[in-house]
């Protein structure tokens, strides 16, 4: 298997003759996402065994310490009366042991089921059925496995320091278990990403950027360049009904196609910086997605300009600028229909006179020069730049998408993108999700793997995105 070649080859890397050593933290990571991904991998073959031979896997994960409290339930049959009319008795009972995590503590839930048999005849044993787990077999509660989530993938806590964690409190638990619950955990989140992705492709007006996914590659020797792309809406500013989400995807390249195969589907106003990769989603046959793009990339290319020296054409287009935001500042959570109305009162004319200073300042410095390919920026994106006159859900800038991918770099270090990557944009698009719309993620995340293991409808996915569970 490829994963498990990745594996070896890691562990070669790590272990092997000095000359092939890397740093340790650096393989930790890559380690755990590897593992994650064969278990992703391991679950959905499981999950075909179990439909083709109607019983789950059963595996046993160790022991957990004396010392930590238990909690017990104890769940009866729902008739404890025998068919010949007497009360059954308890002859025994069987008793599994998961471990729950709670915010800053840890305790054992201890489940009890009774037997019960009947005194004065023979007519069989009663007892309740377990109930269904996330992790068959295992110890772990929702909670717990919703925990290590959270903790990886919202506090970019990595599960081998997680694992240290719990060693502290006598719970020994090697990282590439952590690993093998968060893989199963994901296999099962899947359908609630997909569903969430498709949801934000219903709109017509979204955000989308991308930003640089470090993926060490072990055969190379060294680390390669993939992409997490990211599709957001966010109607906040312009009071919209939709509730605000955003869903990763990764990607080995930065090239336009694949911001065109992540939006199929999508027809609209997309809002984006001024790559030129998003030109491909204007050849589309159908000519259904319009470019709208972000003052603050435009800005930046004039600040930069600026700070490097004495820069008065710069500096005067910042200035300009400034007064558009000023603007924006004051008719922000109105409606979109009076946002209009502002802009077209207030700000058209003043992209009329920028219009006019920067067709004349491009004829005072070289179009070589730092000046002039700030100026040059401005003017190629001149149109998309000025769509927001068009349309009040328009921002004037990308920075609500840009907010939720400023994720941390060290936490988006893979060995290989099949390994491990996207299981990152699924989860944390959860979370991100969850953020922007105040759902505390640990509570939503357990909540609905208790809801998956319960048999929760495919067909009724949608009431498992953030913004609908209740839990």
């Amino acid at each position: 298997m490829r994963l498990e070649k990745l594996v070896a080859d890691f562990k070669r890397a790590l272990f092997g003759a000095k000359s092939e050593k890397a740093a340790p933290e650096q393989y930790e990571l890559a380690f755990e996402d590897i593992e994650t991904a064969i278990e992703t991998v391991h679950a959905e073959r499981d999950a075909d065994v179990a439909l083709r031979l109607g019983k789950p896997r059963k595996s046993n994960r160790g022991h957990l310490p004396k010392h930590l409290p238990r909690v017990e339930e104890v769940i009866e049959p729902e008739n404890t009366t025998c068919t010949c009319g007497a009360k059954r008795h308890i002859i025994g009972e069987d008793t599994s042991e998961r471990l729950d995590i709670i915010p800053a503590q840890f305790r054992v839930i201890v489940t009890r089921r009774p037997k019960y048999a009947c005194r004065s005849c023979d007519a069989g044993i009663v007892q309740a059925p377990a109930k269904p787990r996330l992790i068959e077999g295992g110890m772990p509660t929702e909670a717990t496995v919703a925990s290590v989530i959270v903790s990886k993938y919202a506090d970019h806590l990595p599960l081998y320091r997680q694992a240290q964690i719990y060693s502290r409190q006598g719970v020994d638990l090697d990282r590439s278990t952590l690993a093998s619950w968060v893989g199963k955990a994901a296999y099962e989140l899947r359908p609630v990403y997909e569903c969430l992705l498709a949801n934000l492709k219903q709109s017509t007006k979204l955000f989308m950027d991308e930003t640089i996914a470090p993926v060490l590659d072990p055969g190379r020797k060294k680390v390669k360049t993939g992409y997490f792309w990211a599709l957001a809406r966010d109607d906040r500013p312009w009071c919209g009904d939709a509730p605000p989400g955003v869903a990763f995807t990764y990607a080995p390249g930065r090239g336009g196609k694949y911001a065109d195969d992540i939006l199929q589907g999508f027809s609209g106003i997309l809002q984006v910086d001024g790559y030129a990769g998003y030109n491909r989603l204007l050849k589309r046959a159908s000519q259904d997605v319009q470019l709208a793009y972000c003052w603050a990339h435009a800005r930046r290319k004039l600040y930069d300009v600026a700070k490097a020296g004495v820069a008065p054409i710069a500096q005067e287009g910042l200035k300009q600028i400034a007064a558009l935001y000023r603007i924006e500042a004051d008719i922000k959570g109105q409606s979109a229909d009076a946002r209009l109305s502002a802009r077209i009162e207030h700000t058209k004319p003043k992209l009329a006179a920028f219009e006019k200073w920067l067709a004349h300042s491009r004829t005072q410095v070289s179009a070589k020069s730092p000046t002039g390919e700030a100026l040059k920026y401005i003017a190629k994106y001149w149109n998309g730049l000025n769509l927001f006159l068009t349309d009040g859900r328009i921002e004037i800038d990308n920075n609500p998408v840009e907010r939720p991918i400023a994720l941390s770099r060290k936490n988006a270090l893979f060995a290989g993108h099949e390994a491990g990557a996207q299981n990152w944009a699924m989860l944390a698009s959860l979370i991100e999700t969850c953020k922007l719309n105040t759902v505390e993620p640990h509570g939503y995340i357990s909540g609905i793997f208790t809801a998956i293991v319960n048999g929760h409808k495919q067909s009724d996915i949608e009431d498992l995105l953030p913004w609908n569970f209740r839990g």
